[in-house]
């Protein structure tokens, strides 16, 4: 099996930074997606950033510019810089990892963006 935990998250104002990792434990193949995903409440669940373990990365257009994921494949953890946050931002981020047919998650760290 697979375990993710995530931290990070937190309070912070509206134009500031927050950096979330998230570790990956147990069986983990040489090829796989991690990804963060964000929920707030009433809305659905919505793709964040991706990133390959061979380098590449995709954002979301409403973070493009102002997150930045990477990854460490030789410990298995992946971050999340958060940069310029808005309100907007406010949710639930999970770290997903894709591999194989199945997909794990992580149980979730809060960020709140308010004045």
């Amino acid at each position: 099996q697979v375990q993710l935990v995530e931290s990070g998250g937190g309070l912070v104002q509206p134009g500031g930074s927050l950096r979330l990792s998230c570790a990956a434990s147990g069986r983990i193949f040489s090829i796989n997606v991690m990804a963060w995903y964000r929920q707030a409440p009433g809305k659905q669940r919505e793709l964040v950033a991706t990133a390959t373990s061979g380098g590449r990365t995709n954002y979301a257009d409403s973070v493009k510019g102002r997150f930045t994921i990477s990854r460490d494949n030789a410990k298995n953890t992946v971050s999340l810089q958060m940069n310029s946050l808005k309100p907007e931002d406010t949710a639930a981020y999970y770290c997903n990892l894709d591999q194989a047919l199945r997909q794990y998650w992580g149980q979730g760290t809060q960020v709140t963006v308010s004045s």
